[in-house]
Formats: C-alpha cells, sequence, structure tokens
C-alpha cells in the first residue's frame, strides 16, 4: 500500500443493467412493498438489550462477588461476558459503525462506542473494515482481515513460509488470542499506520490525538474490566487473570469462526489486479468481486443467525452493508435468484460445522501452498 492512496486498485465498470443494480432496485423494491425501513426494527433493539445483559449481568455478579468463592461459577461468568463480547461484537456494534441502526446519524455514533467499552477504537474499526474490507475483500496488501503479519497465510497470492505447513493446527491459538491483541497493542499500531496512509484525514484525527483517545479508552478498559474484579470479586487475583484470558479466548475464537469460513475459503476467487494504463485494476465489478470471494453458511440456522447478527450470511452483509442485518434472510433469495440470473456464483454452506471444515481444508492448502484461486 503507498502513502497518500486509498484507490490504488480500481474496479471494472458494472455497466449498463449489471447485476449490483439490478439486485439493487430488487431490495429496494422488496422494502417498498412491504412498507418496512431498511434499519433495526423492535427486533433488533430486543437483541441489542439481549447482547448487552449477557455482558454486563456477568460482570456485575464478579464485582460483587455472587460467586462466593466457587472458581466453576466464576468462570462461568467470564465465560459469558467472552459469549456477550462476541455478540456484541457481531449483532450490535458492528451495525451501528455501518450506519444502519437509524437514519439518524448520532444514534448510530452512539450505539457505536460500545466498542470502546469493550476495549477496540471505534476510528480504527471503521477503517479497517468498512474502508479497507468492504472495498478490497480478499486482495493482498488493501484488505488488512487477511494481513496477519505473516504468522498465517490466507490468501493464495502471499508468501509461503516453511511453518504455514501446520498452520491449519495452530491458526485456531491466533483465532483465540484475536480479541487480546487488539484490546492491548494492535490499536496503537494501527493508528500509526493509518496516519502513514493519510488515512485519518477523514476521520478528521491527528495522530496525537487518535493516540491519547486509544490511551484513555484502553485505561477506562482496564480499569473496570481487571481492576475492580481483583479488588471487589473475593478471589485470587490468578483467578481474574485466567478469567479474563477465557473471555477472551472465547470472544476470539467465536468471531474468528464467524468470519473466517465467510471470506477464506476454496471457493473465493482472490483475484489479483491487473496492470492496464499505468494503474492498477480489477478485471471484474467491485460488486461480482464480493459475490466471488464471500460465502454463507448455516442459512437455516435461525439461533445461529440471531446471535451472530446475521453475518452468517455475508453476501447479503458485503452487497448491503447499508441495511440492518435484521432484514438480510429475506433479501437472500432476492440475491441468490439474481446472481444465478447472472451466472454468477452464490457460495453456500449447509452447516456451520461443514463451513468450519472447509475452512480447515482452505487454511491446510494454503499452507502447502496448493491452494488455488478460483476459476
Amino acid at each position: 500500500m503507498k502513502a497518500n492512496k486509498l484507490d490504488i486498485v480500481r474496479f471494472a465498470s458494472k455497466g449498463d443493467g449489471s447485476f449490483y443494480d439490478t439486485v439493487k432496485a430488487r431490495a429496494k423494491a422488496y422494502f417498498e412493498r412491504h412498507n418496512i425501513s431498511p434499519y433495526a426494527n423492535a427486533q433488533m433493539w430486543v437483541k441489542t438489550a439481549c447482547m448487552l445483559a449477557l455482558y454486563f449481568v456477568p460482570y456485575i455478579f464478579l464485582i460483587t462477588g455472587v460467586a462466593g468463592g466457587n472458581g466453576w461459577i466464576f468462570f462461568m461468568l467470564w465465560f459469558l461476558m467472552g459469549l456477550g463480547m462476541s455478540g456484541i461484537g457481531t449483532a450490535v456494534m458492528h451495525d451501528a459503525n455501518h450506519g444502519t441502526y437509524s437514519a439518524n446519524k448520532n444514534t448510530n455514533k452512539f450505539i457505536a462506542y460500545i466498542l470502546e467499552v469493550i476495549g477496540g477504537y471505534t476510528v480504527n474499526w471503521k477503517i479497517q473494515h468498512n474502508i479497507l474490507h468492504h472495498t478490497y475483500t480478499n486482495i493482498s496488501g488493501l484488505d488488512e482481515d487477511i494481513d496477519t503479519m505473516g504468522l498465517i497465510r490466507l490468501s493464495p497470492n502471499q508468501p509461503v513460509k516453511w511453518y504455514h505447513r501446520y498452520q491449519h493446527l495452530y491458526a485456531w491459538f491466533f483465532y483465540m488470542i484475536m480479541t487480546l491483541y487488539w484490546m492491548t497493542a494492535k490499536d496503537f499500531f494501527q493508528v500509526a499506520r493509518y496516519k502513514k496512509f493519510d488515512l485519518l484525514i477523514k476521520q478528521k484525527l491527528s495522530l496525537t490525538r487518535a493516540m491519547w483517545q486509544i490511551s484513555l479508552y484502553k485505561t477506562f478498559y482496564y480499569c473496570y474490566v481487571l481492576v475492580l474484579p481483583l479488588i471487589f470479586s473475593g478471589m485470587p487475583w490468578y483467578f481474574v487473570i485466567a478469567g479474563f484470558l477465557l473471555m477472551h479466548f472465547t470472544a476470539g475464537l467465536l468471531l474468528s469462526c464467524i468470519f473466517q469460513p465467510s471470506h477464506i475459503m476454496e471457493t473465493s476467487d482472490f483475484a489479483v489486479p491487473v496492470y492496464a494504463e499505468n494503474k492498477r485494476q480489477m478485471e471484474n465489478s467491485w460488486a461480482v468481486h464480493e459475490i466471488e470471494n464471500t460465502t454463507n453458511f448455516a442459512p437455516k440456522n435461525r439461533i445461529l443467525s440471531w446471535f451472530a447478527g446475521g453475518l452468517n450470511r455475508q453476501i447479503e452483509h458485503h452487497l448491503f452493508s447499508d441495511i440492518c442485518h435484521v432484514h438480510y434472510r429475506k433479501l437472500a433469495p432476492i440475491v441468490k435468484s439474481t446472481a444465478r440470473e447472472f451466472g454468477l456464483p452464490y457460495n453456500e454452506q449447509r452447516t456451520f460445522l461443514k463451513a468450519l471444515r472447509a475452512h480447515a481444508v482452505m487454511l491446510k492448502k494454503l499452507g502447502r501452498g496448493t491452494a488455488r484461486p478460483a476459476e
């Protein structure tokens, strides 16, 4: 990635009567026909309350000593917080940072700040996810979701190291520590890199201010999530540290298992830019690129879909990130039929376990250098 350039890769023109224009028009017609808003509904607000309760109620029990010295209860509370943390990530702050809770920007901004409460930083998340990942999905050097500093090879276009041969075994450990790394060091490194690439300009932030904000947010987070339990839980310090790690291992693994099978699959295209007129360009339009690099899974699993914030329907999410996820189930048949009409793939794994298995197979092939971009 070169400094001062966010658009160093151009996508082909979508053309007249394109797949994207057609599917957008049909989705719009669906909302108009049923006279409903594409933003959050009552179901979404109930879910938000549930996810917040799943995180904060166990926390209140922790600092009020409800565990009563019982280690099993104590660790169960931390485990529930891990579930709540992942649920907040997929089903609350994710929609808010995409601006899909409300047409009111202030409402979205207010809800998005829950990310800071659980240890993250909204500015970085929006740049990495909304701008880079959603624009350049699976493009090495631009999509930071597949950039693991060489620890895990997530694209056939990345260099192969000798240790990648075992990544299908050890990748799950790095998935577990994902949020822990994010909540400690990643935000600091990331914001410095974004400053170098002039990605903080649109956020109207200086590097100094961003560093101060991150420091204050992290201090607040670690004070309430670690210091208060150390003081008030009545449990030994090493129990508190172990519980804190359990929470992050739970959240990190769950979040990774939701996001990784959505893109790191054998069916993903992993197309690379070509040079034309001294510019790096993609041969496909953006919407076609997205559908060729995304996979849905467990479409009939209502419980998983509820907990995962509809992100098991990543195809619909990538095409309609401006629509609240509670509507994806109804939009899916529209997208699927339109994709087939235009001769495009609609990649889907029937169950969650099959998706995880397929992802593990892809990790193994990537690690051994045998994975190839989809034809």
